[in-house]
């Protein structure tokens, strides 16, 4: 069912907000970060590289000369990084109205690990954002309205978080790593919103999935070759969208009246792979409450951080033995 039919045209003036996207240097991340920028938000670029992020800076200031847009250094493959990028913020902002956790890497054909020793995919998707999100809180609760908007996907319908095995250290299979991330994400966005309401944070939490976007993902993931790929290659004009508009159920999310806490949000086409922005399918899995709070202080291990808990540099050494 759509939303009333939304589009970008119903977006509300975000003028007096300001937003962080995390990877939001090119792909959805930038088509995001664009569309804020252009209805009147500050907007934060979250990016690894310095050259790409001021890059997509100077395209929202040529496409919207008067764009409140900068760009900040986020490695979500690294805690120290999230941890420098969260210290920045609150030495700079006051409050943050909306953080949307955007950035992700896609079924990488090796395994590979993050600075601190986790899988990359579960590092970056998934327990980054996870410590984004934390040391953020304090600035979101300053905001009148804040809001988090986790990107998962629709590969969560096939996730499993496999508490014996989350790092993919015993076997490693690149989709059931990038499926499990994403759900991790949707699980995320769910039990956020629960605790937020538990705790009085005053947080609007919710997810989207961009159905089937154009982007780099697939290019800087598991690439372009193979026969599957060939295969997904000459169907993508039939069954996917652009970025512009795999976009817009993030910014439903991140803007609508209409979206509620807890909400999931995606494309109202065939199988969800394209269309306006509409309530998307939850799988079960993604709504076990208590895989959620088992997550959730597996992650707080992980990462060494807290909810509420003032920042501090992640002693990593001491983790290296749960990341297993």
């Amino acid at each position: 069912m759509t939303i009333n039919g939304w589009t970008i045209a119903d977006m509300p003036s975000q003028a007096g907000r300001s937003a962080i996207v995390t990877g939001a240097s090119g792909g959805l991340g930038f088509e995001t970060a664009l569309a804020l920028a252009a209805s009147g938000a500050e907007v934060i670029v979250a990016a690894r590289s310095a050259n790409k992020g001021q890059e997509a800076v100077d395209r929202i200031r040529a496409l919207c000369p008067a764009a409140k847009v900068a760009f900040e250094r986020l490695d979500l493959a690294s805690l120290a990084s999230v941890a420098h990028f969260a210290r920045r913020l609150a030495a700079g902002h006051e409050a943050i109205d909306l953080l949307i956790n955007n950035a992700g890497v896609m079924s990488l054909p090796k395994r590979r690990m993050t600075a601190d020793g986790f899988e990359l995919q579960f590092g970056t998707n998934y327990l980054g954002h996870f410590a984004l999100t934390a040391q953020l809180l304090p600035l979101l609760r300053r905001s009148q309205r804040p809001r988090v908007v986790n990107l998962s996907s629709l590969a969560h319908r096939n996730g499993a978080i496999r508490f014996d095995d989350l790092q993919s250290t015993r076997r490693y299979r690149p989709w059931q790593a990038y499926c499990q991330s994403k759900l991790a994400m949707l699980i995320f966005a769910v039990e956020l919103q629960r605790r937020s309401d538990a705790h009085g944070w005053g947080l609007i939490s919710n997810a989207a999935h961009p159905g089937y976007a154009r982007t780099d993902l697939i290019p800087n993931g598991p690439g372009t070759g193979g026969f599957f790929m060939r295969i997904n290659l000459l169907l993508q004009p039939l069954v996917s969208h652009s970025a512009a508009a795999g976009a817009l159920p993030t910014l439903f999310a991140a803007t609508s009246p209409e979206a509620r806490g807890a909400g999931y949000y995606g494309p109202n086409g065939f199988s969800e792979m394209k269309g306006q922005p509409a309530a998307a399918y939850i799988a079960p899995q993604a709504k076990d409450a208590a895989v959620a709070k088992r997550l959730w202080t597996i992650s707080e291990q992980l990462t060494g951080i807290s909810f509420g808990m003032p920042a501090a540099e992640p002693a990593v050494a001491d983790r290296r033995s749960a990341a297993s």
